[in-house]
Parts: structure tokens; sequence; C-alpha cells
């Protein structure tokens, strides 16, 4: 299992569960399964939860989560568990008295005395209340309600505008892969240089980073039957179509053949290497689909300097993200 000191208080398994899943669109999520399967990934080694308080019930699942896992194992195995939520508003006018009701809510849906990270959203930089909001989170931190601010879907502009009024940012969560590396344009280098860590998400694009896609025709928007493939498929055409993609899924097998492991593992384990990344998000179906075992394989791999030129030779053959669609976070605004 691999870690990751996100700060002196927060360490965070490299692996964290994504709950987007529970929100809908990815079948019936059956509660009692859901929380006993979270006991199954939790003493599996994956401590770590990725989620919202727009994820539907997510938030109190974990705070069933918690309930359970203390009267069961006791506090301090609790304590080995990290939840990171995030604050989706409408962009409206942010006082501090909306941030803490905000803030007081996902604490009581959770369970927790205070949030250990908190990954802020704003859906239209042109409203500047994203800067309010910012100053309120950080003084709701320094009261000690919030253990650290981050961030989901800023761009690195925004993100040097706030380094410029002196606010301190743990982390930036975004959509980076072997087929979306936007984050290598800009933002790698101004997370190195601001101690920012990234958060990833979409690193097997929704499932179609795996065999199962593998010498498969193009899928139909009938076959599609998840918003994750849904979304990731149109990434996919952008990038260079599905042509293309079985391409980069017959390197990426041969790769993931030579070490026993599978396409997923590789996917991971290539972003997993890259500078800045705290860890990879991976979507869990909780109750109706796992991988634990195959996640756990990640944790072994290493690749090497010709994997990397292998899965470049195909990359290299397909459309510039940054130039298609913008920094990170530019496809929700």
């Amino acid at each position: 299992m691999e870690t990751f000191q996100l700060a002196p208080d927060l360490s965070v398994c490299r692996i964290l569960n994504g709950m987007w899943q529970v929100a809908g669109g990815h079948g019936y999520i059956n509660r009692d399964l859901a929380i006993a399967d979270m006991m199954k990934y939790h003493d599996a080694g994956f401590t770590s939860w990725d989620l919202a308080d727009i994820y539907g019930p997510a938030e109190d699942f974990i705070g069933e989560f918690r309930r359970q896992l203390a009267s069961r194992s006791g506090q301090k195995e609790l304590e080995k568990s990290q939840a990171f939520t995030k604050w989706v508003p409408e962009p409206r006018k942010v006082t501090l008295p909306l941030v803490e009701q905000s803030i007081d809510r996902s604490i009581r849906r959770m369970n927790v005395e205070r949030l250990d990270l908190v990954q802020f959203h704003w859906w239209e930089y042109s409203n500047m209340g994203w800067l309010d909001a910012l100053i309120h989170l950080s003084e709701l931190r320094d009261r000690g309600k919030i253990r650290h601010v981050g961030l989901t879907n800023f761009d690195t502009d925004h993100m040097q505008d706030m380094a410029d009024a002196g606010l301190k940012m743990a982390s930036n969560q975004v959509q980076y892969s072997i087929i979306d590396r936007r984050p290598e344009v800009k933002m790698v280098e101004f997370c190195r240089k601001h101690n920012v860590v990234l958060f990833a998400y979409g690193t097997l694009c929704g499932g179609l980073l795996s065999e199962r896609y593998l010498g498969r025709p193009e899928p139909s928007l009938l076959e599609l039957n998840t918003m994750s493939l849904r979304k990731y498929k149109k990434m996919v055409d952008v990038w260079g179509g599905w042509k293309l993609f079985q391409d980069l899924l017959m390197v990426l097998k041969e790769i993931a053949d030579k070490y026993g492991v599978g396409i997923p593992n590789v996917a991971t384990r290539y972003v997993l290497d890259k500078p800045a990344v705290a860890g990879v998000i991976v979507g869990t179906r909780l109750g109706i689909a796992e991988h634990r075992q195959q996640n756990m394989r990640t944790f072994d791999l290493k690749l090497e300097k010709d994997d990397y030129e292998r899965i470049h030779s195909v990359t290299a053959r397909s459309r510039d993200l940054f130039e298609a669609i913008g920094d990170c976070g530019d496809e929700y605004r």
C-alpha cells in the first residue's frame, strides 16, 4: 500500500475511493450493501475517500460508515480513515455565514469533528465570489473546522491569482490520464513551485482504459451505460478517436502482460508516477462491482523507460487537448 503525506497531520492512500458513482447514473446503489463494501475497502487498506456535497448520499454514507467502523473496531481504527469532500455552491454572493452553514452541514452528515480536506469547485470565473469563498474557507480552516483547503477543476491562471492574494491551497483535483495530459503543460510547474499536490480523476476514463474495450468496435451510446463511460468516450473522441484509442489499448495490454497485471494498473501507475500527483481517484460502484485486488496490484508495478516510450509513440499521434479544450477544468466552463 502506498501513502502520501499530504501534510504533517494528514496521510492519504495513493489510490482513493471515488464516490461520484453513488450520485446516480451508475446503477442503483443499495445503502446497506454500499456500507458493507466500504468496510471491505477499508480493511483492504484503501482508507481514503473522495466525495462531494452534491454526490447524492455520499456524505451520509461516510457518516454511517464511520459510525459502524467505530462501533466495530474503535476510535483508533477510525482514525485511519480519511474523507475528502467538496463544496460545490452555485455562483452567487458568498458570505461567511453561508460558507459556515455549508461546512457545518457536511460535518454533521459525515459524522466528523472537522473536515480533513474541502476541495472547492466554482462554476463561473466571471463571478468573483470564488475569491470570497476561498477567503472564508481559509478562515474556517484557521478556526479548526477544516484541516486543509483544496480545489477542484481550477486552472493554473486562477491558482496563480490565489497565490498572489496570499491564499494557501493544499491540492487541486483535475482530470489526468494517459490521454489527458493537460496538467503537464502549466499546472505541474505551478504546483511544484507552490507546494500544491494534484489528485487525478478520469485516469481510467470511466473504465474505457481496460481489457473490456480492447478489440471491440466503437460502442454505441446505448452500450455506454454509465455517466462515466459517456463522459470519457467524448474525451476519447476529441483526443483522437476510437481507432487510435484501440492502438493505445493494444500497447497497454502488451505492457500489462509483460508484468502480469491489467491495463488499469498500467494506466494508474503511469499517472501516479507523474510529478506533483499525490493520488489517483478510482471510482467505486459500491455493492455492484469491486476491483480491490486488481487495484492493489498497481502498487507492485514499476514501469520502465521503454514502456513510457511505447505509450508516447501512440499518444504523439493524438490531438493536443490543451489546445482543443484549454487548461484543466476549462471543460466545465
